[in-house]
């Protein structure tokens, strides 16, 4: 089968930093999907993963968000038949999707909205599984008993801001705060459903007194995580949390949230799979994000098709994506 992959890190300007390469077709477990891989689109974990060196020699195929059809399913599969229709971000710790089969266990698998397309839905699975999983079980926020409470979304205009906002504002019902800069930006993110926006560029405290808002009850850090730390922490209410889903570059003084009762938690969307731990929760909330979608409730995140899945067209996302300029989501769709 076609697929792309790594033999050794190298920045993506090396003509071999991603190679169109040929491999044997996978076989499932006894708990997987063989899917046929139909698209695909690429997050900030890809090019991360890229520029790390490999544990064991060979190639290593990256890709988390897929949507395809189900071509075989191992034997103990409970809830999907051969020509499903599906969507998923996978297991970091497997081969990926940037490869026209994969395997992937059914716990992870919800079938895809009927209302989009194989494009338009490669965009949403590890995005949504990331946001939806930060908003509530690191956040505590439940859709339905919202009423009065915020969020602000720092980085609202990146893939997972992106449909971090809808979800918030739609979903759960949340008034929206988003930072950003552009006003390409700043127009996408208004357009999916964010109440304020304000300008990273400028201190944010002022900004936030400025509309009203002056403490809020969920910080979702998206980016630059050292950058906000003291502004998030002055920020965040009484009894709120501040969840981050990037790295710290220096340990984080967890000692202003104290007086507040105010919590901290991490976001890592690949630690169910990595454990083995409550996989099933990623399938529910992929099915119930093809209800939403399908209501209307929730719109795809792409930005842009890049063409066919190649190593060439992978190659211009991960520079897109590295140069920190990207809004929404980059897909590519069908091989050559």
């Amino acid at each position: 089968m076609k697929a792309i992959g790594f033999n050794r890190p190298r920045a993506i300007e090396d003509v071999h930093a991603l190679e169109d390469i040929q491999l044997d077709l996978p076989s499932p477990a006894p708990r997987d999907l063989l899917v046929a891989v139909h698209a695909i689109s690429v997050n900030p974990i890809d090019t991360k993963l890229r520029q790390r060196p490999l544990e064991q020699p060979g190639y290593r195929v990256l890709g988390f968000d897929a949507a395809g059809v189900v071509e075989a399913v191992g034997e103990e599969v409970e809830n999907f038949n051969v020509g499903d229709r599906v969507w998923y971000a996978g297991a970091v710790q497997r081969q990926g999707s940037n490869a026209q089969y994969q395997c992937v266990d059914e716990r992870l698998v919800a079938k895809k909205p009927n209302s989009l397309g194989m494009q338009e839905a490669a965009a949403l699975p590890l995005t949504t599984l990331t946001a939806w999983e930060a908003l509530e079980d690191q956040l505590g926020f439940q859709a339905g008993e919202c009423e009065g409470k915020s969020v602000l979304v720092i980085g609202g205009a990146g893939g997972v801001g992106s449909i971090a906002i809808q979800l918030a504002a739609h979903y759960f019902g949340l008034k929206v705060i988003t930072t950003a800069g552009r006003e390409t930006s700043a127009n996408w993110c208004q357009s999916l459903g964010a109440h304020h926006i304000v300008d990273y560029r400028k201190p944010l405290l002022a900004q936030l007194d400025a509309i009203g808002c002056p403490q809020i009850d969920g910080i979702f850090i998206t980016q630059n995580l050292d950058d906000y730390w003291a502004t998030a922490c002055q920020a965040v209410a009484p009894l709120g949390g501040i969840c981050a889903i990037v790295d710290a570059r220096a340990p984080l003084d967890l000692n202003p949230l104290k007086a507040k009762s105010a919590r901290f938690s991490w976001e890592f969307m690949f630690t169910r799979a990595m454990f083995a731990t409550d996989m099933q929760h990623q399938g529910d909330i992929l099915t119930r994000l093809s209800e939403l979608v399908d209501q209307g409730t929730v719109q795809t995140t792409v930005s842009e098709g890049l063409g066919t899945i190649n190593a060439a067209n992978l190659k211009e996302a991960h520079r897109r994506l590295e140069s920190g300029n990207t809004v929404g989501k980059l897909v590519l769709a069908g091989w050559d």
